[in-house]
């Protein structure tokens, strides 16, 4: 897809365009499940129009963290769980951006498991990949929020007592506009299902799976995937709710006993974004507040503002 350059001609993107120019040696692990995030995420940006400079991806702790590395663009390496909040204001002050925040299942469901649910709930436009391999695969194997029940680790060695969450259903009930499911072994889907959730206008969740073949060699994820949009066994209507909804308890009920369900869930189409609503109400202003900053007599403006009120 063309986009317009910085001096307003129209060109052709390139998918190379971001592959970095000195491209670090990736230190994921081969046949890791991130391989395939990166790739996918590289094949929609420029589908969308994107180009490297108009893209921000944000990340947290763990494997994910190192997506920056490999993406040129601008990029945001932030502390354990905070991918979001960072994501949000930098939305916030540079609408015109496109965001993009990650996080590992440990870092995005159980360290920022806060932010993910009023992330959600406000309705943030920007698009938040989770990285599901149901451990923590950085630290050696830890069980994490989506570990099965049973799951053994060298820190729970008799198994996890714990049941695991439900990704797809906390997200929907926080108040998400896209959900989806996708894995790494099926690059087509993803890459489309990044570029619908890019083009979101709303908070778009993608539950990632990708196989950990280092720490979780027990993981379902290598079982064949099914393709809830293009299977004849498996009807709802993405835009209904209370269809996704009982979608979502079948997938998740499925998801440990060997049958995995991905595709889109549930889609939004009504509700406005956050960004939509603070301008409606006159909170947010048309222009960028990044840009103002750059505004000598705005900011002069306002320092007059302040001194006439604390007169």
């Amino acid at each position: 897809m063309s986009a317009f350059n910085a001096i307003g001609e129209e060109r052709e993107i390139d998918r190379d365009e971001f592959t970095p120019g000195n491209e670090p040696q990736p230190t994921w692990c081969p046949g890791c499940g991130d391989f395939g995030v990166l790739k996918a995420l590289k094949q929609a940006l420029p589908e969308v129009g994107r180009n490297p400079e108009e893209v921000l991806t944000v990340t947290g702790i763990g494997c994910s963290g190192k997506l920056n590395s490999y993406l040129d663009s601008y990029g945001f390496h932030t502390i354990h769980g905070r991918s979001l909040p960072v994501a949000r204001a930098a939305k916030l002050a540079n609408p015109e951006l496109e965001v993009v925040a990650a996080g590992g299942d440990g870092d995005g469901y159980g360290i920022g498991g806060n932010h993910f649910i009023h992330t959600a709930r406000e309705n943030h436009d920007m698009t938040y990949i989770v990285f599901n391999n149901e451990v923590f695969g950085l630290t050696k194997g830890q069980t994490s929020p989506t570990s099965p029940k049973g799951h053994k680790s060298k820190t729970q060695p008799s198994g996890s007592a714990k049941t695991p969450i439900r990704p797809l259903s906390q997200s929907l009930n926080a108040g998400a506009g896209y959900i989806a499911r996708t894995a790494a072994v099926n690059p087509n889907q993803a890459k489309e299902i990044i570029k619908e959730a890019i083009e979101y206008d709303g908070f778009a969740h993608i539950d990632f799976l990708t196989q950990c073949p280092t720490w979780n060699k027990d993981a379902k994820q290598y079982v064949p995937y099914i393709d809830i949009q293009e299977s004849d066994d498996y009807e709802h209507d993405i835009n209904d709710r209370a269809e996704a909804s009982q979608m979502m308890f079948e997938t998740e009920n499925k998801l440990y006993e060997g049958e995995v369900l991905t595709g889109r869930y549930y889609v939004d189409d009504e509700s406005p974004s956050y960004q939509a609503e603070k301008q409606a109400i006159g909170e947010m202003p048309d222009e960028p507040l990044v840009e103002r900053y750059f505004d000598e007599d705005y900011e002069w403006e306002r320092s007059y503002d302040l001194l006439d009120r604390h007169k």
